[in-house]
């Protein structure tokens, strides 16, 4: 099995997760499988601990992925690093395949020259947030990271230490709206939204504004190709390239 390809024009494309159709997602495996191929960005999931450092991981608990019910800000790092996830497509524990850290994952972006779509999955203080983003600057990679979120006060907190960072908002068709496209504007949030919510005169508005338009998650070659059509700017996918 490999990705499958179709006509991306001028979108830029971002594996979801690493490339987890292929890949055990979040893992080192899926993201170097981004890095050895075209991808433009990876995306992932990060958390925090409860010894505070920050771990990739994309449900509250590890036990989808492993079998083993252990939440990340309830753990130290020690701890969620001994679990050993299950191969891809399996529920087969592998001894190489663990959650990884923050810093491994910005180590493989950088080391395969990609973009960071990195999504804040736990609610965090401006303290914690700098401290994320103090160990990404440390890597040498801050400027090619795009913070992403559901949660729109770690957005706020990512863009008052970085006034001049990429940041992008996650949602649906439920919230898409007038409102919603001031409160953006207002806090230079570029869109990333689910990709059966954004029409063709929705991506005009976001673009007549300024913002760009990050789509997710687009499987499906045909949804693929149209978005790009329409000129979005990135789609995001567990398996398109």
């Amino acid at each position: 099995m490999n990705t499958v390809k179709f006509d991306s024009k001028n979108a830029k494309v971002v594996a979801h997760r690493g490339v987890s159709k292929l890949e055990r997602e979040n893992t080192c495996a899926a993201f170097i499988a981004a890095g050895n191929r075209s991808y433009w960005g990876v995306e992932t999931d990060v958390r925090t601990t409860a010894d505070g450092n920050f771990i990739i991981l994309h449900d509250e608990n590890a036990l989808r992925v492993s079998g083993v019910e252990i939440k990340p800000e309830e753990n130290d790092l020690a701890t969620l690093r001994a679990i050993e996830l299950y191969d891809f497509g399996t529920t087969d524990p592998k001894p190489h395949l663990h959650l990884p850290t923050l810093e491994e994952y910005i180590a493989i972006c950088k080391k395969y020259d990609k973009w960071c779509v990195l999504e804040l999955k736990t609610e965090m203080d401006e303290a914690t947030t700098k401290d994320m983003i103090d160990r990404i600057d440390a890597l040498g990679w801050l400027d090619h990271v795009i913070f992403i979120s559901f949660l729109w006060e770690d957005l706020v907190h990512v863009r008052k230490l970085l006034p001049q960072q990429k940041c992008q908002f996650l949602f649906g068709a439920s919230l898409q709206s007038k409102e919603l496209l001031e409160r953006l504007i207002e806090h230079c949030f570029d869109v990333d939204i689910h990709h059966a919510a954004l029409t063709r005169e929705w991506l005009k508005q976001y673009h007549d504004a300024g913002l760009e338009v990050n789509c997710w998650t687009v499987d499906d070659p045909a949804d693929g190709e149209r978005l790009a059509a329409w000129g979005v700017d990135q789609i995001t996918s567990n398996i398109l390239e």
